[in-house]
């Protein structure tokens, strides 16, 4: 099975583990309890014995009570395992962030603890679905503005916040104190030596091909970065295997590209690791009319200034693109990047000068058509893959054919 595929295989099989584990658990409270089966009710959230129906859902009295403190006290948790702990009844209090990320999940409201007791109609009528917000008899509550917070978009901004701040090297953090340094200059052998070019054709033919395992290497991590990214942005783990590879690869340039813009110039574009490649290296391997438009966009997106949340919401919009060719479920997809698009719009309007900032939605026509002209520059690599010792993640992505000691 390709190197690729099993990435994603290994991730399903892990999700179908814990939830295995989350089963037993629940079946192992119910022959627990002395209550008779039929009269035992899980909390949503938990597990444990539920003691009624609290803010939306069906949960024990602790679940209760931390979610009011949570949502009272406007606690900010953070969790040292990726946002993937198991919450149950044994361990609920041992990470209070997948805990409240627990919460909202099964369908807890933010509003009926704001504006307290749900009435009795608003309650029956939430019950067909845990994504309804309840609603409040409290006239008051009419006219007290909108709070940004209790929306369900504001999940979604999160959710996606800390999957990109956790996944992605051009993070504010990880670039703050990069020290930039060109990219590694040609063994000799390709400079002197009996095998040296005996044309000025031949010689630049090597140095494409040096450009282009240099390049191929200093990409190669972003590829599992945007991964890992791309499992936690909201919905796309419910769109089928096929799908998800379909975005990610069709979408890594263009991904990449926009975070790399952070640390361009109009002269160089700038690796994770600091290491830079210059305008005219990136024209001995593409065109300059390419290179040119590659350079426009950078320039011109790092000017925008994004914020590390505003950043990874336009990368998780840029991800569900519902018009990539060869995808099935374009309905699915085209939901997910509304609710996307909508969480970046509300973002945007959010932070210091929002209402005069430009979009960066604007921006996405010239990525998409970067992303594209970009499939066709990989004409050369493709044609010259027996020349080129390329990492096979790198060459997978891009459909570039392998050695069979590569796929080894």
């Amino acid at each position: 099975m390709a190197l690729f595929k099993c990435i994603m295989n290994d991730y399903r099989s892990k999700r179908c583990d814990r939830k295995a584990r989350v089963d037993q658990q629940f079946a192992a409270a119910d022959s627990n309890s002395s209550t008779p089966t039929k009269s035992f009710v899980p909390c949503k959230v938990c597990g444990d014995k539920a003691s009624g129906y609290h803010y939306g859902v069906t949960s024990c009295e602790g679940c209760k009570g931390f979610f009011r403190r949570s949502i009272q006290k406007q606690i900010e948790y953070r969790c040292l395992r990726d946002g993937k702990c198991l919450v149950i009844r044994l361990n609920r209090n041992r990470c209070q962030y997948c805990r409240f990320k627990k919460c909202l999940a099964v369908g807890m409201s933010r509003d009926s603890v704001r504006y307290g007791r749900v009435p009795k109609r608003s309650r029956e009528r939430s019950s067909g679905g845990g994504d309804e917000r309840v609603s409040t008899s409290d006239s008051s509550s009419a006219a007290t503005p909108p709070d940004p917070t209790t929306s369900p978009v504001y999940d979604v901004i999160i959710s996606v916040s800390q999957a990109h701040i956790a996944n992605s090297d051009y993070s504010e953090e990880n670039t703050r104190c990069l020290v930039r340094k060109p990219i590694a200059s040609p063994p000799s052998p390709l400079c002197s030596g009996p095998e040296v070019a005996s044309s000025t054709a031949e010689s630049l033919e090597q140095q494409r091909i040096w450009l282009w395992q240099q390049f191929a290497s200093h990409i190669t991590p972003s590829v599992q970065r945007v991964v890992e990214f791309a499992k936690r942005v909201p919905g796309f783990c419910e769109l089928s295997q096929d799908d998800q590879l379909i975005l990610i690869k069709v979408g890594f340039f263009e991904l990449w590209l926009s975070h790399a813009s952070r640390l361009s110039t109009d002269t160089t574009i700038t690796f994770s690791d600091g290491s830079f490649i210059t305008r005219q290296q990136l024209e001995l391997m593409y065109d300059s009319e390419f290179v040119a438009s590659m350079f426009e966009f950078t320039v011109s997106f790092n000017a925008l200034l994004l914020t590390d949340t505003e950043l990874g919401l336009f990368s998780a919009v840029v991800l569900l693109s519902p018009d990539r060719p060869g995808v099935t479920d374009i309905k699915a997809i085209e939901h997910h990047q509304d609710r996307l698009i909508e969480a970046l719009k509300l973002q945007m309007s959010r932070t210091a000068g929002g209402a005069d900032r430009p979009s960066s939605l604007e921006k996405m026509p010239q990525l998409r058509a970067l992303g594209s002209k970009h499939a066709l520059m990989l004409d050369w690599p493709r044609l010259n893959w027996d020349k080129l010792r390329l990492p096979p993640l790198f060459a997978e992505i891009f459909d570039i054919p392998k050695s069979d000691e590569d796929l080894q």
